[in-house]
């Protein structure tokens, strides 16, 4: 099992904890939510117009019921209030003073990988290694090597690699697509505007990649000059 904890310690010491129990084969969270599910996690809510699941099979969104127990605790959390983040795994701790859009949007990233959707499940390697906050160039560094890594195993299996990361930017515009939906499923449950606006600035990043991918890696190219 592997356990990544989210501390939120605001200024009025009103603070809030997340602790995310994975299953080290699958990925998937463990300790997920029970109970009444609220209404705006029904997969036929602002359901993605490319979703590939049907509501007799699965009656709750994957990505929504995964926020479920957390968009509610920032409710009357305003974008850019100021906040330590503290974020604790088996190999490290992480502490940084950020907006609480930028610390949610990075417990979500967290959320989304592993909340079983398929077209987040892509993203299960870069959770098993989790970058709190990271950054624009991180994101695309661990992104593209996630994907080449992938790529290596697949022809290990005798499958056709894709070696000019068409399948990533793929990959990458359905999130976009799911983004949107999912911001639009959390605008109409919360009062706020933390929690949507940390799914938009995820959604940056997501929206961004198809069209820097070859731009960033080629002004990375020369850290790799060791290898000829």
């Amino acid at each position: 099992m592997i356990e990544i904890r989210y501390c939120f310690e605001f200024d009025d010491h009103n603070n809030e904890e997340f602790l995310l129990k994975l299953n080290d084969k699958t990925l998937e969270v463990i300790n997920g939510t029970s109970g009444d599910f609220p209404e705006w996690i029904k997969l036929e809510n602002h359901q993605c117009p490319h979703c590939p699941l049907v509501s007799s099979d699965h009656p709750n969104c994957p990505v929504a019921l995964s926020l479920s127990s957390v968009i509610n605790k920032f409710d009357k959390v305003v974008s850019y209030d100021e906040l330590d983040l503290k974020v604790i795994t088996g190999a490290r701790q992480v502490k940084q003073r950020t907006t609480a859009q930028k610390a949610i949007s990075s417990l979500l990233g967290l959320l989304f990988a592993t909340s079983g959707c398929p077209y987040t499940n892509y993203l299960k390697p870069m959770a098993r290694f989790h970058l709190p906050l990271a950054s624009e160039e991180d994101t695309i560094f661990r992104a593209a090597g996630m994907y080449l890594l992938a790529q290596y195993f697949l022809k290990k299996k005798g499958g056709k690699s894709d070696l000019e990361l068409d399948g990533l930017k793929k990959i990458y515009d359905d999130l976009h697509r799911l983004n949107m939906s999912i911001a639009d499923r959390v605008r109409s449950t919360t009062q706020n505007d933390s929690s949507v606006n940390a799914v938009i600035l995820l959604d940056m990043f997501t929206n961004l990649m198809p069209f820097v991918i070859d731009e960033q890696l080629n002004e990375i190219q020369c850290f790799f000059d060791s290898y000829h």
